[in-house]
């Protein structure tokens, strides 16, 4: 190790540098530090605190580029949380030696570091070092996930809806590239029962897999209400235990799934309301409550307080709440107490089902043209220089696709699509 990694300032400069990188650089920023610990081709991190983008890699791009967010799921499964751990592993669709380094702090979800190390077996002593440091970062990182800008908040909430609806883009697209390889195999066509019956098996596989690639997004993306709400008494367990008010935490009412961003706000509008409602002196009781009211979220904080002027939410929730196209509700009564209630949407927008048409294929986007036309199979074989037996297959999965039964209904469906006319190709 270098000597300078000896020196407690050394140290500290290097934590510095690290926790005053802004949220986009945070792993650039690590990894260059950890290379001088650690030298390293590339890493690739999995976190639980960015439903923006989970996963950020840096470094050798004939690795980098390759990665998977299944591949680094597979690797997070075999971490262990303060743990440096050298193993060999796939990473990038190769299996390499790899340094994971894993944390779970107490804010937040964690993550997992992939590192591919130079040296096939760093010391024990660098590998200690690098994933204490990595802890620090991650406990950063949470708490930097957990109280956004509200500007922060908004776009991550779009990107998480845009992703979901590419997930349901490629989903759909590889469910039906599936089924096409299931039905021309079960055709009954092919006399080696063993081979069908094995190509069955696999494209079954690779269905299977495909699901799993959603439900590990939405893990990564998303947390149960219930959970959500654990969190936040977590949170507040210190306080409840030291102050001298009654404070009544209930179970949530509902079930939801959260969008991270959204369970971080919960949490933090919640907080910040007991809070409030404890800096007036004369609160003895109150009760913060969550209930899933169909597309909303309710988090209601009820006290006893009985002097209600000062019982607007801050400026700085309100900032938090709008930003998410939430609102307040405050019901305050002289001599009786306040109850106030914020009202958020919970749920990141529904990817919408995709039209018909766009569920087929450049290709099959050009036989329906010649469909549309008029045109035989073998016209449209001799235009784009297919055999008449390829452009079969294509009328086939486009009636299967558009789920309809006839060229006619197909041609029906694209007439409000601005087809090109099918043109001969010259070779």
């Amino acid at each position: 190790m270098d000597a300078s990694w000896s020196d407690p300032r050394h140290v500290l400069d290097v934590v510095e540098r690290v926790l005053s990188a802004p949220r986009s650089q945070l792993l650039s920023r690590f990894a260059a530090e950890l290379g001088r610990l650690i030298p390293h081709r590339g890493v690739a991190m999995q976190t639980g605190d960015c439903p923006r983008s989970p996963l950020k890699v840096i470094g050798d791009e004939a690795i980098t580029q390759a990665v998977t967010s299944v591949e680094l799921q597979r690797l997070a499964d075999r971490s262990e949380p303060g743990t440096a751990l050298v193993i060999d592993g796939v990473l990038g669709g190769v299996e390499r030696r790899l340094v994971l380094l894993a944390s779970k702090p107490a804010i937040g979800q964690g993550a997992v570091l992939a590192v591919v190390p130079e040296a096939a077996q760093p010391p024990s002593a660098e590998l200690d070092l690098a994933v204490r440091l990595w802890h620090i970062l991650s406990t950063d990182a949470g708490r930097r996930a957990a109280d956004p800008e509200p500007e922060v908040l908004a776009g991550s909430l779009a990107a998480a809806s845009a992703r979901a609806r590419a997930i349901t883009d490629l989903g759909q697209a590889h469910a039906a590239t599936l089924v096409t390889i299931l039905s021309v195999l079960r055709s009954g066509r092919l006399t080696d029962v063993a081979a069908r019956r094995t190509a069955v098996d696999l494209a079954a596989a690779a269905l299977l897999e495909l699901k799993g690639v959603v439900d590990r997004d939405e893990v990564l993306s998303a947390e149960q209400v219930d959970t959500a709400f654990e969190v936040l008494k977590t949170q507040l367990a210190d306080l409840v235990r030291h102050t001298e008010a009654d404070i009544d935490l209930p179970a949530p009412v509902g079930d939801a799934s959260l969008p991270q961003d959204i369970a971080h706000t919960a949490r933090t509008l919640t907080r910040g309301l007991v809070l409030g409602a404890l800096d007036r002196p004369t609160t003895t009781r109150l009760r913060a409550s969550w209930r899933v009211d169909g597309p909303l979220l309710r988090i209601t904080v009820r006290d006893d307080c009985p002097e209600v002027a000062d019982a607007v939410p801050p400026r700085r929730l309100t900032e938090r709440l709008t930003a998410l196209g939430g609102h307040w509700e405050v019901d305050a009564v002289p001599g009786w107490g306040t109850t106030v209630t914020a009202v958020l949407p919970h749920g990141v927008t529904e990817p919408p089902e995709l039209r018909p048409l766009d569920r087929l294929n450049p290709r099959e986007l050009e036989v329906l043209s010649g469909i549309s036309q008029g045109l035989r199979n073998r016209q449209i074989a001799e235009q784009l220089q297919l055999s008449e037996h390829t452009v079969k297959f294509h009328v086939r999965n486009i009636l299967d696709k558009l789920d309809v039964s006839s060229r006619g209904e197909a041609a029906a469906l694209a007439r409000d699509l601005p087809l090109e006319p099918v043109t001969h190709r010259t070779a």
